[in-house]
């Protein structure tokens, strides 16, 4: 059974590059370029394995939403991977205690390693 990952992604190019990198993967994608879209996807989808997330967003902020997973019962278990080219990995983890955090612009092989090793 394929591992299933939730994106929110709002830049178009990154959020595409980054499900074909998944899907090749062998991961199930399911992309989101907002919260919102992203909340209401995650609530009415297959339950995820891995939420990855970009932190600037047009409707919010991508650490204040992974603060919600991690203290939701139901999503807490659950890895979450931060994406981001302005905040460092302290920064991150200070704020939402992110299992992982991808700097931006990032390294294929390492990307793809990286969301392996939360994943499996």
């Amino acid at each position: 059974m394929e591992k299933r990952i939730y994106v929110l992604e709002d830049n178009d190019d990154i959020r595409e590059i980054v499900s074909i990198l998944l899907q090749e993967e062998n991961y199930e994608v399911f992309a989101f370029s907002n919260i919102a879209a992203f909340r209401s996807g995650v609530a009415k989808g297959k339950p995820a394995d891995l939420f990855l997330l970009d932190v600037m967003l047009p409707d919010g902020n991508g650490m204040d939403y992974c603060s919600e997973l991690k203290s939701s019962p139901v999503t807490a278990r659950m890895p979450v991977v931060v994406m981001s080219a302005n905040f460092s990995n302290k920064e991150i983890n200070q704020r939402c205690f992110a299992d992982d955090y991808i700097h931006k612009p990032f390294e294929i092989d390492d990307f793809v390693k990286r969301i392996s090793a939360q994943i499996h």
